[in-house]
């Protein structure tokens, strides 16, 4: 078994476990994202289930996805180790696909609780695994994190253009089963590839192997065991609301206890963590409307027409921003070197700032598209592009740090913890997301083209302003909150 230091003493600009990593991410995310596209367009168009309720179904699967993220960091930090979370989690999507596959329109929510679950274990440790190939300190660290986020992004690419395509052309349930093939494939590739990642992400050991032994069984049987009753809570979305006023305040009250075992400058940087949590929430709950209401502006509102080519509207909602973040992601990370080279570059908080600025120029991008309208009334598929390629550029300049950071600020003992407080964020800006929808879905779902596109582009607008709003204020207080960090200001 290869040792911690033979790891972290990679040279060059990557360690070789990144790409095995990347890979076994690529298909989750091509599973998750290849299901998220689905959601809206499958609960609407075959359940017949009203936009209005799509959406918030669609908030309330997305935040119990997100928030069991935490939970999933925080068995795998005392009981599981990363590795074995990672296989459990994609077993249990594996499954949750195999199910829907079997029969879509009967099984949808039974398998949807399958992923749920299996995400949560999934997705923070894995990302958790790839903090751990770099020395404290290293400046490689972000350079690993963006990579790590192309290969999410390719896997989301290929995932939600394919599965909706398939589902909306040939078989809602064969998409279904194609998403579970894609994740099978990334479990295979961890699992004849785990050994080279040494000693990261084994189980914590204890001074009693059978105790631990026990404790494992437990948490795989709790898992199947909570199954029915995430059941309930997206089927009846009111009880998602008690869960997520319950979850939020909970898990902060327990990271505030663990805080109380650091010193100060520990905390400080806990505390300057805890904000950046704070500020995606407010970012993902207008971004994720991509998976809800841009869902059925889409569908109902956007032409599938662009410069002369015919492309559904609702693959380009579901590929575009993954598209758009790997033809730019590479060249935003050499922005940043050179930029850096200059003492030019802006601190971690200011680049938050200007990501909620290109999130506001997008929506407002969005709004706009009232403007330009054909003859039967559809906006422009150009312009709905365009809107995101702007959305994705903010996205760089927020969510790949985002994940460095919570490594990066955190103590070792709590990054799967705090990898998922940043997963548990955007839970509840998911959840927010399915409220925003909601709320600009015409009750009337017959009314004329022209009250419904009034109805999204005039909420795009009030997004837009917000976004704006929050940005400016970021970028002038990032000088002061940068010294949460123990860095010098820039």
């Amino acid at each position: 078994m290869l040792s911690l230091s033979e790891i972290q003493d990679f040279k060059g600009k990557f360690p070789k476990q990144i790409w095995y990593l990347f890979f076994t991410e690529m298909w989750e995310r091509f599973c998750f994202y290849g299901n998220r596209g689905m959601l809206v367009i499958f609960m609407t168009d075959i359940l017949l289930i009203k936009d209005d309720v799509a959406n918030l179904k669609y908030g309330a699967i997305q935040a119990f996805v997100y928030a069991f993220t935490f939970v999933g960091g925080l068995f795998a930090d005392k009981i599981l180790g990363f590795q074995r979370s990672l296989l459990w989690g994609g077993i249990l999507m594996v499954l949750g696909s195999i199910v829907m596959g079997l029969d879509a329109k009967q099984f949808f929510f039974y398998g949807i609780c399958f992923i749920i679950v299996g995400t949560g274990f999934f997705k923070p440790n894995i990302s958790t695994m790839v903090g751990e190939l770099y020395r404290d300190g290293d400046p490689r660290r972000d350079s690993g994190f963006s990579l790590f986020y192309a290969g999410i992004n390719i896997g989301a690419l290929l995932g939600g253009g394919l599965c909706v395509y398939v589902g909306k052309t040939y078989s809602w349930n064969i998409a279904f089963l194609l998403s579970g093939v894609f994740m099978a494939l990334g479990l295979l590739n961890f699992i004849l590839t785990r050994k080279l990642l040494g000693p990261i992400g084994i189980s914590p050991v204890t001074e009693s192997p059978k105790k631990d032994r026990r404790n494992r069984w437990f948490v795989y049987a709790g898992t199947l065991a909570v199954l029915p009753l995430i059941y309930i809570m997206i089927r009846k979305t009111e009880y998602t609301d008690l869960f997520m006023y319950i979850i939020g305040p909970v898990t902060l009250v327990y990271i505030f206890y663990e805080m109380t075992k650091l010193d100060k400058m520990q905390i400080k940087k806990m505390v300057a963590a805890i904000i950046f949590i704070l500020l995606s929430i407010i970012f993902w709950s207008f971004f994720e409307q991509s998976g809800g209401s841009l869902s059925l502006f889409a569908r109902d509102l956007v032409a599938s027409n662009m410069m002369g080519i015919d492309i559904d509207s609702n693959v380009v909602n579901n590929s575009a921003n993954s598209f758009f973040v790997i033809c730019f992601s590479a060249l935003i990370g050499m922005m940043w070197v050179w930029l850096n080279k200059r003492k030019l570059e802006p601190n971690y908080f200011a680049k938050f700032g200007l990501a909620f600025l290109f999130l506001s120029l997008s929506f407002y991008i969005f709004y706009a598209m009232r403007f330009w309208l054909n003859s039967d009334g559809l906006a422009s598929l150009g312009l709905f592009a365009l809107a995101y390629l702007v959305i994705s550029i903010g996205e760089l300049f927020l969510s790949p740090i985002g994940l460095s950071l919570m490594t990066k600020l955190s103590p070792k003992h709590l990054w799967g913890i705090m990898m998922g407080m940043w997963f548990l964020a955007s839970a509840y800006g998911q959840y927010v997301a399915g409220v925003l929808g909601a709320g600009m879905s015409n009750p009337d779902e017959n009314a004329p083209l022209s009250v419904r596109l009034d109805g999204y582009t005039n909420g795009y607008l009030q997004l837009s302003i917000y976004a704006l709003i929050t940005g400016v204020v970021i970028i002038l207080v990032a000088r002061w909150l940068n010294r949460l960090m123990q860095e010098n200001p820039e």
